[in-house]
C-alpha cells in the first residue's frame, strides 16, 4: 500500500506563498491589467452564454432558460440551405483575398520605411498611409460611392473623358468584389505596418555593420537579416489572421453592398444579420454564428501547430 507523502502538504503551502508573495511584488502590474480583464470578461467571454440560443427554439418571451431545447436541429436546417453555402463560399474567397493581397503589403511597406533615411519624408508618408484607419466605414463608404458611381464617380468620369465605357465598380458582380478586397487593404495596411515597424525597431543595427563589412548590399541586408529578425512577428501575425478567416468585413460589405451583388458579396456576418434581426429567426442565426466562431478556432489551431512544427513559438 502507498504511504502518503508527508511533505506534500507543507511544499504546497510554501508554493501558494510564493506566488502570492509575486503577485503582491507586482501588483501594480495586475492592477494595469484588470481593465483588459474585465473588458474580456464582459463582452467576450459573458456573451458566450447566450450561445445556447442555437440549440434552442428561442422566443423572447421566454428568454434563453425558458425556451424549449432542440439540439442540433437548427443546424441541420443550415446545412440544407443552399443560400448557407452561397454566403459560406463567399466569405471564404474574400477573405482569401484579402489575406493573400493584404496580408505582405503591410509587411513590404514597413521593410521600405525601415531603409528611409530621411526622417521627415519618413513621418509624412506614415501619417498618409495610418489616416484611413481612423475613418469610419460609413464616411469612406460615401467617399467609395462619390469616386466609383457608375453616373458620377470621379474615376468613371475621367475614363469617359478617355473615351471608355463606364465601370460598374459597386454595381457589377465581376467588379465588386474586388473593389471590396482593395479598399479594405487600402483602409488597414497602414495601421499594420506599426506592428512591423516595432519589431524592425528591435534589430541589432550591428547585424547591419557587420553584413556591410562583408560586402552585402541593400537586398542581402534585407533578406539575411531584416526578416529573419522579425520572422516570429510575421508567423504570429500570419496566425491570428489565419483564425480570423471567417471575418469578411461586416461594416464595410455592409455600407456598401446591394441586392445586385449579393451573389458574390452576400458573407456569413451579413447572412446573420438579415435572417437574425430581419427576420427575426434568431437561433438560426445563433446557429450560424457559431459555427463561424467553431471554423475560426480550428484554423487557429491548426495554423499555431504548424508553426510549432516549424520551429517557432506561436501564440501559446
Amino acid at each position: 500500500m502507498a504511504v502518503p507523502s508527508t511533505t506534500s502538504g507543507p511544499k504546497l503551502d510554501i508554493r501558494r506563498r510564493l506566488l502570492w508573495k509575486r503577485i503582491a511584488s507586482n501588483r501594480y502590474i495586475y492592477l494595469m491589467l484588470l481593465p483588459a480583464i474585465v473588458y474580456y470578461g464582459v463582452f467576450h467571454y459573458y456573451p458566450m452564454y447566450g450561445a445556447l440560443i442555437a440549440f434552442k427554439q428561442f422566443s423572447i418571451t421566454k428568454g434563453i432558460i425558458g425556451s424549449p431545447w432542440v439540439g442540433f436541429k437548427h443546424f441541420e436546417t443550415l446545412f440544407a440551405l443552399d443560400k448557407f453555402w452561397q454566403v459560406f463560399w463567399n466569405t471564404i474567397v474574400i477573405s482569401l483575398y484579402r489575406l493573400v493581397f493584404g496580408f505582405p503589403l503591410p509587411l513590404f511597406v514597413a521593410v521600405l520605411m525601415n531603409e528611409v533615411r530621411k526622417i521627415a519624408f519618413k513621418r509624412t508618408v506614415q501619417t498618409v498611409i495610418y489616416l484611413p484607419h481612423f475613418i469610419s466605414w460609413v464616411i469612406l463608404g460615401g467617399l467609395l460611392i462619390n469616386l466609383l458611381s457608375t453616373d458620377s464617380g470621379v474615376v468613371n468620369n475621367a475614363i469617359r473623358s478617355f473615351g471608355g465605357e463606364p465601370v460598374g465598380f459597386l454595381t457589377d458582380e465581376s467588379y465588386f468584389r474586388s473593389t471590396l478586397v482593395w479598399s479594405m487593404i487600402w483602409k488597414e495596411f497602414g495601421w499594420s505596418t506599426i506592428i512591423y515597424m516595432a519589431a524592425l525597431a528591435g534589430v541589432n543595427p550591428q547585424l547591419y555593420e557587420a553584413a556591410v563589412m562583408d560586402g552585402a548590399n541593400r537586398w542581402r541586408r534585407i533578406w539575411h537579416i531584416t526578416l529573419p529578425c522579425i520572422r516570429s512577428t510575421i508567423i504570429i501575425l500570419l496566425i491570428l489572421r489565419i483564425g480570423h478567416l471567417m471575418e469578411a468585413g461586416f461594416e464595410q460589405i455592409f455600407v456598401l453592398y446591394h441586392p445586385g451583388v449579393y451573389q458574390t458579396s452576400d458573407i456569413i456576418d451579413t447572412y446573420v444579420y438579415r435572417i437574425g434581426l430581419t427576420e427575426g429567426r434568431f437561433s438560426l442565426a445563433a446557429a450560424v454564428g457559431l459555427f463561424k466562431s467553431a471554423i475560426n478556432f480550428l484554423l487557429l489551431i491548426i495554423a499555431n501547430r504548424l508553426a510549432r512544427m516549424m520551429g517557432e513559438q506561436g501564440i501559446y
